[in-house]
């Protein structure tokens, strides 16, 4: 698909989803450089709140795969940030709509921190203003793709509300989120890792070094599309779940549901869900880089291999001192001391083509991938209820 010309790729109804997927390592590096010019900005406003309050709620919300930006990041931050001065939560804007009084306290400063492709899904503006009413102390950071949308203009004039808009071309014009996914992850990795400045530079040059290679190796994703399969299974560990659960959804959405798809931890998986793999699955691990949780990644990819069930077993790994013996799409690259959550990143992108060629293979069009179009790009049909 990425060596196909822009005549072909609209005949098989990809052209967008292609060049989104293609373009990630570009936008990385822009990513960085528009953090990099808003760098002070940044620090001062989240230095303002640190001084006025003991201590801070910070709430991760999205809606979709904007809620998965969350799921990724939340667990590495928390393990980089002092919690005792900032909470870290990630809750989706579909959960805080429908149970706002769970979630939403008026005496506990927050900062919501709001990622949306559009900035027009109805859940994600309803739960701006259902914290706006409710929270007494409300702060926002709006990490948003699309400079017109409404989230974007509520947030222009307010001292109380800092915007980061993503790289132009990350507002996906396709119907899955891609570019936006990853750019969106990035941001706030930068906004709230305590790295020093040098080091994050270092660690999007590493993850755009590994992005470009995943374009240069779509055969090898082919060989496993090639496969005789029903079912693709995810998992990973730590902020590697919260990718899991991305990538199953582009499986799901890119084929219209044709291949049925499941995520969970390496750990959990055991607990039940094993029970998915059949003789018509695939199932991609997805490697952490720490040692201490790679073990765990490890056991459960060599117990799938013993059970022999599976159709072909997979692990998404960086070449380091232990490895799956198996089948693997493996980094060889100075990466085994790039983080799980930066990791996410080049790893989203063999999700994200594994999902486009699974597309292909079932007759789908990626780009307008929903044939009844009762699934929109930017949801439709949500009642919001008035909340006294």
């Amino acid at each position: 698909m990425f060596t196909l010309n822009k005549e072909k790729l609209v005949s098989l109804g990809a052209s967008i989803t292609t060049d989104e997927i293609k373009q990630q390592p570009v936008l990385w590096d822009e990513t960085y450089s528009l953090y990099t010019k808003k760098r002070v900005e940044i620090q001062a406003f989240l230095q303002k709140l640190a001084e006025r309050y003991e201590r801070i709620r910070v709430i991760f919300t999205g809606a979709g795969t904007s809620a998965y930006v969350g799921d990724t990041v939340t667990p590495y931050l928390k393990g980089k940030m002092n919690e005792k001065k900032w909470e870290l939560l990630n809750i989706p804007t579909t959960t805080l709509v429908s149970n706002p009084y769970e979630f939403l306290k008026a005496d506990i400063p927050t900062l919501l921190v709001s990622f949306a492709r559009s900035g027009n899904s109805p859940e994600s503006l309803a739960a701006v203003e259902l914290a706006e009413r409710i929270i007494t102390n409300f702060y926002q950071l709006t990490i948003t793709c699309a400079n017109d949308g409404e989230l974007a203009r509520r947030a222009n004039g307010d001292l109380d509300n800092l915007l980061m808009l993503m790289p132009e071309k990350a507002n996906d014009q396709g119907f899955a989120m891609t570019g936006s996914y990853s750019c969106m992850t990035l941001s706030a990795l930068l906004v709230f890792d305590t790295l020093p400045l040098k080091e994050k530079g270092s660690l999007v040059q590493s993850i755009s070094q590994m992005g470009e290679s995943v374009i240069g190796r779509e055969e090898d994703i082919q060989k496993i599309i090639d496969h005789d399969f029903e079912r693709i299974i995810y998992l990973g560990s730590g902020c590697l779940e919260g990718l899991a659960r991305e990538s199953q959804l582009k499986i799901l959405e890119l084929t219209a549901g044709k291949i049925v798809t499941a995520f969970d931890s390496p750990l959990g998986f055991r607990h039940g869900p094993k029970s998915f793999v059949n003789e018509k699955a695939v199932v991609f691990v997805f490697v952490s880089n720490h040692p201490y949780t790679r073990q765990y990644d490890l056991d459960l990819l060599n117990e799938l291999q013993r059970d022999n069930i599976a159709n072909y077993i997979c692990a998404i790994e960086v070449d380091g001192k232990t490895k799956y013996v198996g089948n693997t799409f493996l980094f060889n690259c100075d990466a085994q001391s790039v983080p799980d959550a930066y990791l996410a990143l080049p790893f989203v992108m063999v999700g994200q083509t594994v999902s486009l060629l699974a597309s292909i293979k079932v007759g789908n069009t990626p780009d307008t991938p929903s044939p009844t179009g009762t699934v929109n790009r930017v949801v439709k049909g949500v009642t919001l209820y008035e909340y006294k």
